[in-house]
């Protein structure tokens, strides 16, 4: 589908791939719901373990616990980045090992390890974590390293978001036949401009083909498909005029 579909409670992103509100997605053949840069005790790591409440922490967690509930998850898959840094404080790696066994009691938990687990891959604050697995013919791994080699990946990294204009923006899936970025679960994180050139840039190396990337922005409770990103851009980007510095409608601004 390249034009946008009205909002609905899930959206066929891929074959096999659906996205759900929240910026989480749902493999259909195996019911693993996938997460990405979910940046757990970030408030930790930014104020220098001081005891700060870890409130993002326990609602991403929250939101990640209801969604496998109510999609029927029987796995919970973190796409990287599942902690915001390996140097937690006692108390904040406690919490969120605390959390995760909580979800574990739901549904197995896989962690693939992502840049801000760092150089020991998390494994002080998560315990095992693997550099990438394969579900349902689908290669999942973080995305800060490009491997397009694979026939079909899923990764995070990128946070892309719709930027609405302001300080507001949304998150977004990104999706083709061999590609699908999910959105951050961080609030922190502004995210990556989907209409920008950077965002253009970070998906070259995927060897994805722009015009059949799709756009489709989580909500809480919907998804909003938006079509084709390369209509997208047509539709909401200035042409620029020669000589002229790039410019867009007020309505969205780039990344900064």
């Amino acid at each position: 589908m390249t034009k946008p579909a009205a909002a609905c409670e899930t959206y066929q992103l891929a074959d096999g791939v659906l996205a759900l509100p929240g910026g989480f997605a749902l493999l259909a053949q195996s019911r693993a719901l996938i997460c990405a840069d979910a940046h757990l005790g970030y408030e930790d790591v930014m104020g220098g373990g001081a005891a700060l409440p870890l409130w993002s922490t326990t609602e991403i967690l929250a939101s990640i616990a209801l969604a496998a509930r109510r999609h029927g998850a029987r796995e919970i898959v973190f796409l990287g980045d599942a902690i915001h840094g390996a140097g937690l404080s006692a108390g904040a790696a406690r919490a969120v090992r605390g959390a995760l066994d909580a979800l574990r009691a739901q549904a197995p938990v896989t962690l693939v390890a992502g840049n801000h687990e760092g150089r020991t891959r998390g494994v002080e604050v998560l315990g095992a974590t693997v550099e990438a697995c394969e579900r349902d013919g689908w290669t999942l791994l973080h995305g800060d390293r490009p491997q397009p080699f694979a026939a079909r990946t899923m990764i995070g990294h990128l946070h892309p978001s719709l930027h609405l204009g302001g300080e507001l923006t949304a998150p977004a899936f990104l999706g083709s036949r061999v590609l699908v970025v999910v959105p951050a679960l961080t609030p922190y994180s502004p995210g990556l401009d989907v209409l920008g050139e950077t965002c253009l840039d970070a998906l070259a190396p995927w060897g994805v083909e722009r015009r059949e990337v799709q756009v489709v922005v989580a909500g809480a409770d919907r998804v909003y498909p938006f079509g084709a990103l390369s209509a997208l851009r047509g539709a909401l980007c200035r042409p620029q005029a020669e000589g002229s510095a790039p410019s867009r409608r007020r309505v969205l601004r780039p990344s900064p």
